[in-house]
């Protein structure tokens, strides 16, 4: 087997408030907007943390491909509203810091602190677009 030198650099998610996607993503999150390009709703913004220049998330207007069909639009926008279409999860060595931090920047919480049955500790946050961020303490 051939060894590879593979890295994950970015990973999407969509918006339907880009102000909104940013606000949460650089005020609460505290990550870097690194690019934000296009207008209006149509907008590709990527943020990421500090420090970590590798490693990226796009928001991205969730319909734009012309190859999605109106159905397929009306069912990533009811996915979207009931947040069940896009998901990341995230990680901190100090979990109950970060979930006051992001909990104070009016976050909706989905889930507080909670020690899970298969050995992590974690939290959920919804972003503006219904996201869900789930926050994973390392050990």
């Amino acid at each position: 087997m051939i060894a590879m030198d593979i890295t994950i650099h970015t990973t999407v998610l969509p918006h339907d408030d880009p102000e909104a996607s940013v606000a949460f993503y650089r005020d609460v999150l505290g990550f870097e907007v690194r690019t934000d390009v296009g207008q209006g709703k149509m907008r590709w913004i990527t943020v990421g943390p500090p420090g970590q220049p590798g490693t990226s998330i796009l928001l991205a207007p969730p319909a734009a491909d012309p190859g999605i069909t109106d159905e397929e639009r009306n069912t990533i926008a009811t996915m979207m509203a009931k947040g069940t279409y896009g998901w990341i999860l995230l990680a901190t060595p100090d979990l109950d810091s970060t979930f006051e931090q992001v909990q104070a920047g009016d976050a909706e919480v989905v889930q507080e602190p909670t020690e899970q049955p298969y050995g992590i500790r974690d939290c959920a946050f919804r972003d503006p677009a219904g996201n869900l961020i789930r926050i994973q303490e390392t050990r």
